[in-house]
This record gives C-alpha cells, structure tokens and sequence, in this order.
C-alpha cells in the first residue's frame, strides 16, 4: 500500500518538474538554458572532487586489495572442505594424507644439525 501511495507522489513531481521546464521553456528560453548550464557545471564540479578524494586515498585501495584476497581465500578453503577427494581421502586415513597433514602443521619446526647417535653417559655426572 505505502509503495502505491509513493509510486503516485513520485510520478506526481516528475509530472510538475515536466509542466514546469516546459512553461519556462516557451516563456524564458535564455533563463531555462543558463539554469540547466549552471546546474551542470556545479554537478561536474562536484563529480570531479569527489572522484579526486577517492582517488588519492591509496588506504581504500589497499583495504580493497585485502577484502579480495581474502574473498578468494575463503573460496579456496570452502572448496577445500567441501571437495569429494579431500573429504574420502580424510576419511580413510590413507599414509600419504597422514604425512601431508604432519609437513603441513609444523612447518614452524627447524632441524638442528648435531650428534644425534651419540647418548652422553649420565652415570659419570
């Protein structure tokens, strides 16, 4: 009901908008035109600001970089889970994923190179 009543509105003040330019259009010709070049020029205007405030702001193009990537991670991920090989070869608990999932998680972990055949003897301390 209140989208009828706004629809009625709406195309009640185009329809005056209409009547109005088309009465000023036969009464002051010079007047309609150099309103509509104003009007234009002070949008340009504005337009042009605006775009140079966005545009210089390298924070919002970095933050838009970040929002895709990280989109596109949670895709990746989400197909992960949700793959039929992925989940079948968890499931059976083959050798190869165990080793797959073991490198992945310690990939933190460092090798010391040293004497590892060589037990100190802990009866002389």
């Amino acid at each position: 009901m209140k989208n009828r009543i706004s629809f009625y509105i709406v195309l009640g003040l185009i329809t005056l908008a209409f009547l109005g330019l088309g009465v000023q259009l036969i009464t002051n010709p010079t007047g309609l035109f150099q309103s509509i070049a104003i009007i234009a020029i002070i949008a340009a205007v504005i337009y042009f600001v605006v775009q140079r405030v966005t545009r210089a702001n390298p924070s919002k193009r970095e933050h838009r970089a970040f929002a895709q990537a990280a989109k596109k991670s949670k895709r990746r991920f989400k197909n992960n889970e949700q793959g039929p090989a992925s989940s079948r070869k968890a499931k059976a608990g083959s050798l190869t994923s165990i080793k797959k999932t073991k490198r992945n998680s310690s990939t933190h972990l460092t090798v010391i190179e040293g004497k590892k055949g060589k037990k100190k003897n802990r009866a002389s301390l």
